[in-house]
């Protein structure tokens, strides 16, 4: 394996794809690396060259969680998400735009069984141990989207600006399908360089999880009003963070059923909090 230190992103761009993927903080790709879970044969540094700071409304894809908790001009709901992400550790390393592309941590594809999402004929997670699985969209992998910030960016309606366009956060995300197993629409050579993130009139994150600190969700509940209207957005419920509609919606599994039930605790105490 080979490192590549580009001076620019247009020499960063040129290196990507044909088997190189984009290093910022490294805390979700290093242990996908070292498990074989991704095969690389170059890491392509980019963390001097993506844009990190807070401007406004706009966050560069290089600003560490730990940065985006502490900023009084990042929205509640966005604060929280990244104060309860990880351990201090790893929020101090973390880059936004690595939390949003996190893989499942479903156990199944972590231990590399021949499951449906890579690419075999069918999810095992359905057929076995799924109590910490998805409750939406899960009619073909029952896998759950780990991050809590891409759960409260979607419910702020988040822009994403990539080298080459602009998208809302929530089309940076599609469920797989059979022709295309993946859960992002970047493509390989594809960086994101920045969001741009509405101030909502109030908003919060609530997560529920099996241990108080630093642990992912079963579920993550980001809420956020914007005059008459509020967003509510799940983490830890579907294949991908899920714009929340109806709960009523859910299609849990025999051992996902509870997660129904502490969603909509959670959902209805975020709402009390907006008020």
């Amino acid at each position: 394996m080979e490192l590549l230190r580009p001076s620019s992103l247009d020499e960063a761009r040129a290196a990507l794809g044909n088997g190189s993927v984009a290093l910022a903080g490294g805390t979700e790709l290093v242990p996908l690396v070292r498990d074989r879970l991704v095969q690389v044969e170059r890491l392509v540094d980019v963390r001097g060259l993506v844009p990190r700071g807070i401007d406004g409304t706009r966050i560069g894809a290089g600003t560490t969680l730990a940065e985006l908790e502490a900023s009084a001009d990042v929205p509640d709901v966005l604060r929280e998400a990244c104060r309860l992400a990880a351990s201090p550790q790893l929020r101090n390393m973390g880059t936004i735009a690595g939390n949003l592309l996190q893989a499942t941590r479903c156990w199944y594809w972590r231990l590399d069984f021949p499951c449906w999402l890579h690419g075999g004929d069918r999810c095992h997670a359905r057929e076995g141990q799924h109590r910490e699985h998805a409750i939406f969209g899960n009619d073909r992998c029952a896998s759950a989207h780990p991050s809590d910030p891409a759960a409260a960016l979607l419910a702020l309606g988040a822009t994403v600006r990539t080298d080459r366009r602009e998208l809302p956060v929530a089309e940076l995300y599609r469920l797989p399908t059979d022709d295309d197993r993946t859960t992002a629409t970047l493509e390989p050579d594809e960086l994101i360089l920045e969001l741009d993130v509405p101030q909502a009139d109030a908003s919060a994150y609530l997560k529920a999880m099996d241990r108080k600190r630093y642990a992912f969700a079963i579920v993550g509940v980001a809420a956020a009003r914007f005059g008459e209207e509020t967003r509510i957005a799940l983490a830890g419920a579907a294949p991908i963070p899920w714009l929340l509609d109806s709960l009523d919606d859910a299609t849990p599994l025999a051992g996902t059923a509870y997660k129904v039930q502490v969603a909509k605790a959670l959902v209805e105490r975020a709402r009390a909090a907006l008020s």
